[in-house]
This record gives structure tokens, sequence and C-alpha cells, in this order.
């Protein structure tokens, strides 16, 4: 192979707008059983605003696909806090024994997918109530 005598065309340079990078994953709810959304996002998201996405419930587009959420609009803000590596707590604002089995499990399965390593044990707790460490059954 000899090297190149000149420059080589490459043709017309990339044009548009680069899509965002980030994407959120969400478990709404449909027919009762959880379903992972994404949606994209211009900026990095913190886990406690993917989770109050989640109680702000689906979107118009997502609704019109028969998606629900069971986490109640007043769970939000929510914290979570690593106790040690795989194993984060997530705080509501109201009592976590209310919440439903498919509330916990979309909580726990959106916190999960937040992490880059998997599986990791969720305990929700709020209201001096805990549920205890769950990982994604999806």
């Amino acid at each position: 192979m000899r090297p190149s005598d000149g420059a080589i065309d490459a043709g017309e340079p990339p044009r548009g707008v680069v899509a965002p990078g980030w994407k959120i994953t969400l478990y709404l709810v449909r027919d009762g059983r959880l379903s992972a959304v994404t949606r994209p996002s211009d900026r990095p998201v913190f886990r406690k605003d993917t989770l109050a996405l989640l109680a702000a419930g689906p979107t118009v587009m997502e609704r019109s696909d028969g998606l629900t959420t069971d986490v109640p609009p007043g769970a939000a803000p929510f914290s979570v806090t690593t106790k040690r590596a795989g194993h984060l707590v997530v705080t509501l604002s109201t009592p976590a024994g209310e919440l439903s089995r498919l509330a916990v499990e979309q909580i726990v399965c959106t916190t999960a997918a937040t992490l880059r390593e998997s599986p990791a044990q969720i305990t929700v707790t709020g209201a001096r109530k805990s549920i205890d460490p769950h990982d994604c059954p999806a």
C-alpha cells in the first residue's frame, strides 16, 4: 500500500441536530403488568428526578398507549441513598405501607434502571415503614 498523494474526497459533512445521548427508563403499568418505557432527555437526570417523573405519570402519548402508574403523585419528592454497593434506599414522602405491589415494583425497577450494574437490592421506605429489599422482577 502506498501513501496518499493528496486529499481524499469524503463527501459532504454531516448536517442536522445531534440527538441527545441520554435516555430515561421508567417502568409504567399496562394491563396490570410492568412495562419499560424509554424517554429521551437533553441532559443527565438524577435518580430522584426519574422517580418524580414516575409519580407524575405517563405522558399523553403513553396514556393513549394504555400506560398508567400506580405510584401516587404524593410519593414525590423522593430521596435515594446508597446503603452499600448494590443496595439503595428510596425514601418517599408518603407512607411506604400504603403503596400497591405494582407501585413498589415500579419504584424498584425504575431505580434499578438508573444503575450501571445490576441486579440491585432496593429498599422502599416512607413514614417509618420500610418494605423489604427487592430486586426488579421485570
